[in-house]
């Protein structure tokens, strides 16, 4: 028997997007270096702490930095799993739906209200219709706040699930990262022939 824990299998995610990754942080950590490195050795303007850099080459060089760091995070992003991607559409979709919902009892309300004027004018259905206008927007209110609450229940959900999958993707780039840098054992003493 052995002292360590079984072996975790990595999450379920395409190799490539850890490669995108890790090559814009690379690339990145990289070109900002060489530009910190240009500043640092930059010549000072006389009788001043500012440096002397020709403007358009370093602003055409982060712009580039930018560019390229743009399109290596969107390409990881369009890697992600599919759950990540299905639930942010979850997300978007929850919130139309709100919307929609908010608005449909926007006009439910804006209906009401005209149903009871139109009602209060004839003095002998008055008291019918405040109690119908208040059923009506006591049952709009409940209503949009049930759907509301189910809307941001199904994004906790959906969130929950991108966190905990994110979390494990995180925890398994710092293991390969430690693991990476560990260091090898040394190697056995050959014996020498005599």
């Amino acid at each position: 028997m052995t002292d360590q824990p079984p072996q975790q299998d990595p999450p379920p995610i395409p190799g490539h997007v850890l490669d995108l990754v890790e090559q814009s942080q690379a690339d990145t950590r990289a070109a900002l270096d060489q530009l910190i490195l240009e500043v640092e050795a930059a010549k000072n303007v006389p009788l001043s702490n500012s440096v002397m850099l020709p403007r358009e080459e370093f602003i055409e060089r982060m712009r580039s930095i930018r560019s390229t760091v743009d399109r290596l995070l969107g390409e990881a992003v369009e890697g992600l799993p599919e759950e990540l991607r299905a639930a942010r559409w979850m997300v978007r979709e929850r919130e139309a739906y709100i919307a929609r919902t908010n608005e449909s009892a926007r006009e439910m309300l804006v209906k009401a209200k005209q149903r009871s004027e139109e009602l209060v004018s004839e003095s002998y259905i008055v008291s019918e219709a405040v109690e119908e206008a208040n059923t009506l927007i006591r049952h709009s209110e409940k209503e949009a706040e049930r759907i509301r609450l189910e809307a941001e229940d199904g994004a906790e959900r959906s969130l929950s699930e991108a966190e905990a999958i994110l979390g494990e993707l995180l925890r398994f780039v710092h293991e390969s990262r430690a693991a990476l840098h560990e260091p090898l054992p040394p190697a056995d003493d050959v014996p020498l022939s005599q």
